[in-house]
């Protein structure tokens, strides 16, 4: 009886320890974050309630009050932002990934392995996350900018909401290619198995450095730096780099 009692006692306290967070997390990273997640959730006790979206839409979201505890973002200027407004725990800051940018068409014969068929133009439309609230649709830009091809495929950009989006306009046919993250075309096999692709050169963009940070709303919840300091553990960055992405 006082066997079971203590049980009882053991449970109700890891239970009353367990706590919710609310995440904004960058469109990109939702397949793994979604496992991390999972996992998290099975080592603390402490549920992760994922959102995803763009950075920029997250910044203008949390600076009206969103109930955002953490933001996994796609960058680290928009965590920058955050604590300059004084709506994010500096501290709290880790960068868990580096990103990768990717040409890609779900057609077998249309991307070339060094892109030069953004220089031919044997396209009708790219699609492309916008610039101005996806870092990978502003790594796209740089890097047909960068190639100086950029006013000429102008026309035939097809602007998508984020980068999920954009892989939806590729995916389904309506943009015969795009730049999306590896994270989204990388198969269990550490590969991309479908379409056609360029891995764009790390020297065409910007580094995609991407930082998770507790905002104000988690300040007081442990739960919300447990998941920031989990996303640098071993297990996590297993996940993490099994999606492409590189590691800090």
């Amino acid at each position: 009886m006082k066997f079971a009692t203590l049980i009882a006692a053991l449970s109700f306290s890891a239970c009353a320890l367990a706590d919710e967070v609310q995440v904004a997390v960058a469109a990109n990273f939702s397949a793994p974050m979604k496992i991390i997640a999972a996992d998290f959730e099975k080592d603390t006790g402490h549920k992760a309630q994922l959102a995803f979206g763009t950075a920029g839409k997250f910044f203008a979201q949390i600076k009206a009050g969103a109930p955002f505890d953490v933001l996994v973002s796609s960058d680290k200027d928009t965590p920058d932002k955050l604590v300059a407004e004084g709506l994010a725990v500096e501290s709290t800051r880790r960068t868990y990934a580096i990103g990768k940018l990717v040409l890609w068409s779900a057609r077998p014969d249309v991307v070339d392995a060094k892109g030069e068929v953004l220089r031919k133009g044997d396209f009708k439309h790219l699609a492309l996350a916008n610039p101005k609230l996806a870092v990978y649709g502003a790594a796209g830009q740089e890097a047909m900018k960068r190639m100086g091809v950029l006013e000429a495929i102008q026309p035939r950009i097809v602007l998508a909401e984020n980068i999920t989006q954009t892989y939806q306009f590729v995916a389904s046919g309506n943009a015969e290619l795009g730049f999306v993250a590896l994270s989204q075309v990388i198969g269990k096999e550490g590969r991309i198995s479908e379409g056609s692709y360029w891995m764009v050169p790390a020297e065409l963009y910007p580094q995609i450095r991407q930082d998770a940070i507790v905002l104000n709303l988690g300040r007081d919840k442990p739960a919300a730096k447990a998941l920031v300091d989990y996303l640098k553990t071993p297990k996590a960055r297993a996940v993490i780099k099994a999606y492409g992405y590189d590691l800090d």
